[in-house]
């Protein structure tokens, strides 16, 4: 039975069907007491443990990570998400975002170290494990006192997970298995005390997980460090299996199971991709601002200039969106939690169940954040001008740095599409009711469009009725093209990407403003005075990109008098009645930002 509070919870992907209240968001203003303790005691220890150590990091000193990784196990920051009862903290999903952000921003051989270990390293046998399983390793993760890896890749299986040749034979007596074969990228393999490694048995349709412990007497060798653009102090080895001997009990949930173990853990993986992104961006703005303070030129300093104000405005206004959007999803996935729990779901079931509900709305946060990631720290190279270009400033390892965030935990190009497909999906399914809003559109069409004047004196009552039209764009596009080819949508990869980016772009600006309207509801509209000009602006950008997507996708797969209609369409939903000034909402938040010489939102 559907209790009141779950019909209340959106499900995954309904953000585009249904309008949401700035009530029910959760914002990073909403920490409790509990949670900003954990931030405070995260950003101490990378000021102290990981920032004044940069250079050692980028000299790759692999071992300095390994001692890292330790102090983070000493200090619980390994078993944020881990039950207590193993040894965790058993705090909740939010909780482990705030971690997961703030101890990442110092460099990226770290974050993706603590990445690999707490996410894909432990969480498959949290979450997938038999007790025994649990009891055997889980503490040993937690503390420290071990060290995770994820072993997936393969040298022809990259994207296509499932595709992997390494093998695990069943022995005679049925104890235990042989496991042969190779894997590659694998992050933590130079110290870590188990692989959660993937291999096929016979000719399964499907691969099976297998938990494998570290011991070069049985059969396990590893290729040298991989020699990488960015990331340079985490360990990254190929790992050749032969003849490696399994126990039977080590296997991770059933036979056949494990690309869903690896879909999955990949779920949660990139959500905490986005959070480990934030405070990156956070403090490559800040870095960028206080050199734009300080440097001069034409006897003016440079943050004076109009084309560096553009530049503080959309990095400050990219990094504040990322943030909202971020903590809506991780607070919408700990409720459905904790919903799951209360209806007596297992922790497994619970915690499972309730990050695939939201796996669209991870699949948006990784391509948008790590893509804002990457353009903040190319904009910040650009603002220190040839400077930007030195190993001896930051900019240079942030931006080589965030260059990865785009490949892992499935390419971009991959969750585009994915946040498409799974939402057809969950429409298909009756999860999310597409057709019916579709339709609407449709017909929308057809009528004759009210010419009335709307009263828009509240906050946000323009761009509110902007982001409904949005999803009117989206429906229109993704509702027309699924009529047209059907199940054959998924071999259109070029409108796909159009779509998701329409999606996305929703997603990220209705978020930005649903944020800043509780704040300024709670704190007053003048106290929140520059982020609602972030709202507006990055409200503006994503017009921009909806209207170009759209036309992309409506010229590709429609003509004649069809095309017309939704080209006519298209051009309604995306038309402002009172336009933005764009240069002046830049120019505010540029000249707050620069009067604090910081991030300060």
């Amino acid at each position: 039975m559907e209790t009141q509070q779950e019909k209340e919870l959106l499900r995954g992907g309904q953000f585009i069907v249904k309008e949401t209240n700035c009530e029910d968001v959760f914002t990073p203003e909403d920490f409790n007491e509990e949670q900003k303790m954990m931030r405070d005691s995260v950003i101490e220890f990378n000021d102290r443990e990981i920032i004044p150590h940069k250079e050692r990091f980028e000299a790759k000193d692999y071992a300095l990570t390994e001692e890292v990784m330790g102090k983070a196990g000493e200090m619980g920051f390994l078993g944020v998400s881990v039950p207590e009862e193993y040894g965790g903290m058993g705090m909740g999903f939010v909780s482990t975002m705030i971690v997961c952000e703030y101890i990442s921003s110092g460099t990226g051989s770290f974050s993706t170290a603590f990445g690999a270990h707490t996410g894909i390293g432990t969480m498959p046998i949290t979450l997938y494990g038999t007790e025994e399983q649990k009891q055997k390793y889980v503490p040993k993760l937690a503390s420290g006192e071990w060290f995770g890896a994820y072993a997936l890749t393969e040298p022809g299986a990259g994207s296509d997970a499932n595709s992997g040749k390494t093998t695990a034979t069943l022995s005679e007596d049925g104890k235990s298995y042989k496991i042969n074969g190779q894997k590659m990228w694998i992050s933590n393999a130079g110290f870590c005390s188990l692989f959660i490694v993937f291999a096929r048995i016979e000719n399964d349709k499907n691969i099976t997980g297998f938990i494998v412990e570290q011991d070069p007497e049985n059969g396990i060798t590893l290729g040298e460090e991989e020699k990488k653009l960015g990331i340079h102090a985490s360990s990254t080895r190929q790992v050749f299996f032969s003849d490696t001997v399994v126990p039977a009990e080590n296997m991770l949930a059933g036979r056949g199971e494990g690309f869903k173990i690896a879909m999955n853990a990949l779920n949660i993986g990139r959500i905490k991709l986005a959070a480990a992104c934030l405070d990156s961006q956070r403090r490559i703005t800040t870095t960028a601002i206080q050199y734009a303070n300080e440097r001069k030129q034409f006897n003016t300093r440079i943050s004076d200039f109009g084309a560096i104000k553009l530049k503080l405005a959309e990095m400050a206004t990219n990094t504040y969106a990322d943030e909202s959007a971020s903590y809506r999803a991780a607070k919408n996935i700990e409720d459905r939690i904790a919903m799951r729990h209360a209806a007596g779901n297992s922790h497994q079931e619970a915690e499972l169940k309730g990050v695939e509900e939201y796996a669209i709305e991870c699949s948006i946060l990784k391509v948008a954040v790590s893509e804002d990631l990457q353009n903040c720290a190319d904009e910040g190279i650009q603002i220190f001008g040839g400077m930007g270009f030195s190993k001896d400033t930051p900019m240079e390892a942030a931006w080589r740095d965030a260059r990865i965030a785009r490949i892992y935990e499935g390419t971009n190009e991959i969750n585009r599409m994915l946040s498409v497909g799974m939402l057809v999906k969950k429409a298909m399914k009756g999860h999310v009711d597409l057709l019916g809003p579709a339709q609407a559109v449709a017909d929308e069409l057809m009528g004759i469009p009210s010419f009335d004047t709307p009263d828009y004196s509240e906050l946000f009552a323009e761009e509110k009725e902007m982001i409904a039209k949005l999803k009117k764009v989206f429906l229109m596009v993704a509702g027309s093209a699924v009529q047209k080819f059907g199940p054959d949508l998924e071999s259109h990869q070029q409108l796909l990407l159009a779509a998701s980016d329409i999606l996305i772009e929703i997603y990220m600006a209705e978020s930005t403003i649903l944020r800043t309207e509780k704040n300024a509801k709670r704190f007053g509209e003048k106290e929140q005075e520059i982020q609602i000009a972030m709202a507006k602006l990055y409200l503006y950008n994503a017009v921009s990109i909806v209207e170009k997507n759209g036309k992309e996708s409506i010229i590709s797969f429609a003509e004649g008098d069809e095309q017309r209609m939704l080209l006519m369409g298209l051009k309604r939903f995306v038309k402002y009645a009172n336009y933005p000034d764009i240069v002046d909402l830049r120019r505010t938040i540029a000249e707050k930002v620069k009067a604090e010489n910081k991030y300060c939102f």
